[in-house]
């Protein structure tokens, strides 16, 4: 009878413990035990089946590299009227004291499209009938770390999923012997917020992005250790998950799951990434074009340090390789464009190592016939100020502040209409006025590219059923193909 009663128990705490998405039972995740990045079958249709996300952590300046405003030079050195001030804050701007300040950048149309470029990117620009330009993002968050967690997780608030996150739950990975989310970063942790904008978050960690290096062994660790041979080091994983399924026989705890696929993830990437990161097999005129070996200028400048330029190359190139190989989501992250002084130079330097790597990418894909399945994303969390940098100490006004109030990203491929250019702000490009895109559409839009419904892509935990766009969210149907 005692056991009878402990075995009702039991089951009934499972049955609870699954719905707040403490064990893999129940509608928690369509998961199974054995393979929890196995493909799925999406809600409808995808147009894309990989997306290459290049973050450009900081915030590129729209109204020098995509946005031109010939009304800012006309203005500038004027105050904006009092009434654009009203009930804005910004990270470090003195309202009192604020004026709008022009560019020196020359723009040009590009492409039968006639999409405009500045002079900073003239490598890009030749992609113009390829991309999607979208004028009009706009945010909640004005800071770097809460704006880049909500663009890159839906929420401003840490310890949510990120993109890759919820595309790998969703829709599975291709790639058996890679992860199926990775970011890359240029240089060091790659962004003020660190892991957490390509971590799973409350999801099982095998959703969680995987970081590798761009300098010496991408990935860490891959070497066997002397003495160990390879029937040894299958035995000790074997042994390991072994262990880890009677505790989670115990326990029920999805953790552990994930613990034992990483452990045989690992095992297989031994074999498997030596051939990704050798690009002897690539040509030179693939090399050249993704601008290896580039003489990188000088900079005086704190930020970032020698080797940059290769670094992103090589992030680039490694990305086509690794949605060739069925990985799923690729975030390629370069810090820093957070440009409040010294705009000018420090733009002019980030934009020439990244415009000619970015463009060659695109290209790439499609040579090899990838980007009709491959959504191309470069952004940022906002974009910069219409006025100048006048934080107190500063002599001279060479930097813009942080505006969330409209900005661009780009898209290519995937679905996206190319040749494209969606959405406005105004004349200074403080405010959209045409077809606004909140990061909760752009985010909606993304995962229909994939044949996920955003409204349907949800995770139950503590009772309530999360989602990528929270409670929010549209389609933005103008801009797909």
């Amino acid at each position: 009878m005692r056991n009878s009663l402990w075995g009702m128990g039991t089951a009934t705490l499972a049955q609870l413990l699954s719905q707040d998405g403490v064990s893999p039972a129940g509608e928690v995740s369509t998961v199974s035990d054995q393979d929890p990045l196995q493909v799925r079958t999406p809600h409808f249709p995808p147009r894309a089946k990989n997306c290459i996300y290049i973050y450009l952590e900081g915030g590129p300046s729209q109204m020098d590299l995509y946005d031109p405003k010939p009304q800012l030079n006309k203005l500038d050195g004027q105050p904006l009227p009092d009434s654009f001030l009203e009930n804005v804050q910004f990270a470090f701007l003195q309202k009192e004291s604020a004026r709008i300040k022009g560019t020196p950048r020359k723009f040009a149309q590009h492409g039968e499209s006639g999409m405009n470029f500045s002079d900073l990117l003239p490598h890009l620009a030749t992609c113009a009938d390829d991309l999607c330009m979208v004028r009009s993002v706009h945010s909640d968050q004005f800071n770097h770390v809460p704006a880049q967690l909500l663009m890159n997780c839906g929420s401003a608030i840490a310890g949510r999923p990120s993109l890759g996150s919820w595309m790998t739950y969703g829709l599975g990975s291709e790639a058996n012997n890679l992860p199926a989310f990775v970011s890359l970063v240029t240089t060091g942790r790659g962004i003020p917020g660190g892991s957490a904008s390509w971590s799973s978050g409350f999801l099982p960690s095998n959703y969680s992005g995987v970081l590798f290096g761009n300098q010496g062994s991408t990935v860490s660790n891959l070497q066997t250790p002397a003495g160990m041979s390879p029937a040894l080091q299958r035995a000790t994983v074997k042994g390991i998950n072994d262990l880890n399924q009677l505790r989670m026989q115990d326990v029920g705890d999805p953790e552990l799951a994930s613990r034992m696929h990483s452990y045989e993830l690992a095992f297989r990437l031994q074999s498997s990434a030596p051939e990704l990161v050798d690009l002897s097999g690539e040509s030179k005129a693939t090399l050249d074009r993704y601008g290896f070996g580039r003489k990188e200028p000088e900079i005086a400048s704190n930020r970032g340090g020698k080797g940059l330029f290769e670094a992103f190359s090589y992030n680039c190139l490694l990305a086509r390789r690794l949605v060739e190989r069925g990985v799923r989501m690729v975030n390629i992250i370069h810090s820093s464009w957070d440009h409040h002084s010294r705009l000018d130079a420090e733009l002019t330097h980030n934009s020439l190592m990244v415009d000619q790597p970015i463009a060659a990418l695109i290209q790439d894909l499609k040579l090899h016939g990838l980007l009709d399945d491959t959504l191309v994303i470069i952004g940022s969390e906002f974009g910069r100020t219409p006025l100048g940098e006048n934080r107190p100490g500063f002599k001279k006004i060479t930097g813009r502040d942080h505006h969330p109030f409209a900005f661009t990203i780009l898209m290519a491929g995937g679905g996206v209409k190319p040749g494209t250019t969606y959405g406005a702000s105004d004349e200074i490009g403080w405010h959209t006025i045409e077809n606004p895109v909140h990061v909760h559409d752009l985010h909606a839009t993304i995962l229909h590219l994939f044949g996920l419904d955003h409204t349907q892509l949800t995770y139950r935990l503590q009772g309530r059923d999360f989602r990528l766009t929270d409670v929010h969210g549209h389609v933005v149907h103008d801009i797909l193909a």
